[in-house]
């Protein structure tokens, strides 16, 4: 097993994420957060509070294109 790095930096409803991968970013209140990872990927979290229960979802880019071959 490896060595992790994580600190979580609280300004309000914003956080500061440090980790050996770089710094991301997240606002949001206690039911719902939106999270910019250090990787650049972002995600919603949905959760109920004191239950343990989470949902979360990664949010793809819009502006990606796919093209169709024929």
């Amino acid at each position: 097993m490896g060595w992790h790095y994580r600190k979580s930096i609280r300004l309000g409803p914003f956080r500061l994420n440090l980790s050996r991968a770089g710094v991301g970013h997240s606002v949001g209140a206690r039911g719902a957060r939106y999270t910019r990872s250090a990787h650049g990927h972002r995600y919603l979290t949905l959760r109920i509070p004191g239950t343990g229960l989470s949902w979360r979802r990664r949010i793809r880019s819009g502006s990606r294109r796919t093209t169709r071959r024929r």
